[in-house]
């Protein structure tokens, strides 16, 4: 019996030991097989980010490419192919090269410079129109334009001279000018979920950035802001529903500050106010997006202090102002007395002009200055996003009035928002 027991202890000690092999053994196949799945998904990862940064460089080549191939110096002839209405005042106007070869792409977010013949004018007046519209499509190029109104502390006064021009006297068929496609603010498609800002007429460049991101179908979170009063001034309202009921990943948010009676809140617009920083806070998750704005210097500034507020790095904010009077009176820095003083003893050459004159204080900027003194400079944006009164410094100083669209380059400055620091000498 005790030799039997003695047998069944063996028996049931081997036993013991086999299972504790086996499942050791199990242990280490199960280890071996997690192990080799995360070293699978590393490797997947990798290539994953490797084709990612392989079509990008791609995209950037083929974008290069094109550019260089397709672009054009100074201006091109564009045909008027279609003028739609968007709202009262407000019309898009569809541009096909007039000598019918490609259209080279362009980056969301830019614009087009136009050099007008207005009728009445001594001299063409040139302006810039942000394109509207992705750039997937090389035979036109959309712009959508509001014709601004006389100001508002003088209504008999004249309304915008170019707006009025392309909303009200030019038609389908007409020709005119531009330059090739350039601006600093654009999408930089990078990996951050995505946040696009639009107000008012400002709407233009955000929904360029939101109609490719949605023909790419692009499959990272973005919101989508738009303010304007009320629905007289909703533009592509049923473009932009379709595009929230097309894409789930895009969160489609309208503002209303003065809605009319007929508006309805949750049906024609979700919040009643501005788009404000406020709302971000109790919409979004966190701060830990690509922030675009394009708007008013009163809506632009507001949300971009805000964003800087909430902890939302420099380099995440992109903004374009736009507007010559509003930019100026939102952000001009006025000079104290003391520097008032000194800034009457400063003297302003215009090398080229050959002219030398006392410096006005109240002069907005260099380029409104040398325009009441009847010297032309090149001018387009008026607000410091288009470079194309760039100008080249010969001696002396400036400051920027608002914060410029992108560096200018050392030994130059943007007449539209400098003024003169100390005497100064500019190559014009």
């Amino acid at each position: 019996m005790n030799a039997e027991l003695a047998q069944g202890m063996v028996q049931l000690v081997g036993a013991f030991i086999l299972l504790a092999v086996t499942l050791q053994v199990v242990v280490m196949l199960v280890s071996s097989l997690r192990r080799r799945e995360i070293e699978n998904k590393q490797q997947n990862l990798s290539l994953e980010a490797l084709r990612l940064n392989v079509n990008t460089a791609l995209v950037a080549y083929n974008f290069e490419k094109a550019h260089v191939e397709q672009g054009w110096n100074g201006n091109r002839k564009f045909e008027i192919m279609r003028k739609d209405l968007e709202v009262e005042g407000i019309h898009s106007f569809y541009l096909a090269p007039h000598d019918g070869k490609p259209l080279p792409p362009f980056l969301p977010g830019q614009y087009l410079t136009f050099e007008l013949k207005i009728p009445g004018e001594s001299k063409p007046v040139i302006r810039c129109y942000s394109l509207s519209d992705s750039p997937n499509y090389p035979d036109y190029y959309r712009v959508s334009i509001k014709k601004i109104p006389p100001p508002r502390d003088d209504p008999d006064g004249q309304p915008g001279r170019s707006s009025s021009f392309f909303n009200d006297v030019l038609v389908e068929g007409d020709i005119v000018d531009a330059k090739a496609p350039s601006g600093h603010f654009y999408l930089k498609q990078r990996e951050l979920p995505t946040v696009l800002i639009g107000g008012g007429i400002g709407i233009t460049p955000v929904l360029s950035m939101l109609n490719t991101l949605c023909e790419q179908e692009h499959k990272g979170e973005v919101w989508f802001f738009l303010g304007v009063r009320n629905s007289a001034e909703h533009f592509f309202k049923d473009h932009l529903e379709t595009l929230d009921r097309a894409h789930e990943n895009l969160h489609l948010r309208i503002c209303y500050s003065n809605p009319l009676e007929e508006d309805q809140e949750g049906g024609d617009y979700h919040h009643k106010g501005y788009v404000s920083v406020d709302l971000f806070k109790d919409l979004l998750p966190s701060n830990n997006y690509e922030f675009y704005i394009c708007a008013g210097p009163p809506m632009m500034e507001s949300i971009v202090s805000g964003l800087y507020d909430w902890g939302v790095p420099e380099d995440r904010v992109h903004f374009e102002a736009f507007g010559k009077a509003t930019v100026k009176k939102a952000a001009i820095k006025k000079p104290a007395e003391d520097e008032q003083a000194s800034a009457a003893e400063i003297s302003v050459t215009f090398e080229r002009s050959d002219k030398t004159l006392k410096w006005d204080s109240n002069a907005e900027s260099l380029l409104d200055f040398a325009e009441d003194n009847d010297i032309t400079l090149d001018c387009a944006c008026r607000s410091g996003n288009c470079g194309t009164c760039l100008t080249a410094i010969k001696s002396g100083k400036t400051d920027y009035v608002v914060e410029p669209g992108f560096a200018a380059e050392d030994g130059t400055c943007l007449t539209c928002i400098s003024v003169p620091k100390e005497d100064l000498t500019l190559d014009a």
